[in-house]
C-alpha cells in the first residue's frame, strides 16, 4: 500500500504556505485531512495506507489567500492523481494569487 504527502510553495511570496487546510478523498469517501506546518508541508495525510485508485487532493486557498493579505483567483485548488503501486507519493503544490502548478514530486 502507498503513503502520501504535499507541500504548499507561495511563489509570490517566495515561501512556504503556512496554515492551509487540504483534504484528502477517494472517489467516494474522506480519508484524512491536516493543515500545512511553517514550512508549508503536510507529511502524513492519513494514518492508513492507499489502495490502488483515483484520489483527490483539495486546497483551501481562498482561507489562504485572506490570512496572508492576498488576492485570489482560486478560492480552493483540487488535485487529482492516480496511485498505481505501491511507494510513497509527494503531490507539491505552487501557488500564486492568479495561477497554480504542480507536479509528481519525490
Amino acid at each position: 500500500m502507498s503513503t502520501l504527502s504535499t507541500h504548499v510553495l507561495d511563489t509570490a511570496l517566495g515561501q512556504p504556505a503556512q496554515g492551509i487546510k487540504v483534504t484528502l478523498k477517494s472517489v467516494v469517501d474522506e480519508l484524512g485531512s491536516g493543515v500545512t506546518d511553517q514550512d508549508g508541508r503536510i507529511k502524513e495525510l492519513t494514518s492508513g495506507r492507499l489502495e490502488p485508485g483515483n484520489y483527490q487532493l483539495t486546497f483551501d486557498t481562498a482561507g489562504y489567500a485572506a490570512a496572508t493579505n492576498q488576492e485570489t483567483f482560486f478560492p480552493e485548488v483540487t488535485i487529482t492523481f492516480t496511485i498505481t503501486d505501491e511507494r510513497h507519493y509527494h503531490v507539491p503544490l505552487l501557488l500564486s494569487p492568479f495561477a497554480f502548478s504542480t507536479y509528481r514530486g519525490s
